[in-house]
């Protein structure tokens, strides 16, 4: 009897999971992607390049970065906020991002919403 039960139990569960998708749900955007892709125009195009694939010698390519792929949205924030040096060891170009891509007009805000664009740059 408990083992029909439990039986019973995993079925009913697994067809729940299955009607919502079959998986956690997706996380919630930290920003608007529409206004971050204003703010990266903006900024971060000269070195990122207009198609998020860097520019050779400036920046480098977000849409397969492994570090942007790993690095959750709020440290991302951080990251663009705080740039990188080039003698930060792990700048990989040697090449300075600076605080905030260099516009020190970015708010919090911006730097989201720019983290919600780089995020539909992504190629699998």
């Amino acid at each position: 009897m408990k083992t029909k039960l439990f039986f019973l139990i995993s079925l009913l569960l697994m067809l729940l999971l299955a009607a919502c998708g079959g998986s956690a749900a997706e996380p919630t955007p930290i920003g608007d992607a529409t206004a971050g892709k204003a703010k990266y125009e903006s900024t971060c195009i000269a070195c990122h390049g207009v198609d998020g694939k860097g520019m050779p010698n400036l920046g480098k390519d977000l849409t397969a970065s492994e570090f942007v792929q790993t690095t959750t949205d709020l440290d991302l924030v951080t990251f663009i906020a705080q740039g990188r040096p080039p003698g930060d060891a792990a700048n990989t170009t040697g090449i300075d991002m600076p605080p905030k891509g260099g516009n020190p007009a970015l708010t919090e805000e911006d730097i989201k919403n720019i983290v919600a664009y780089i995020r539909t740059l992504h190629v699998p």
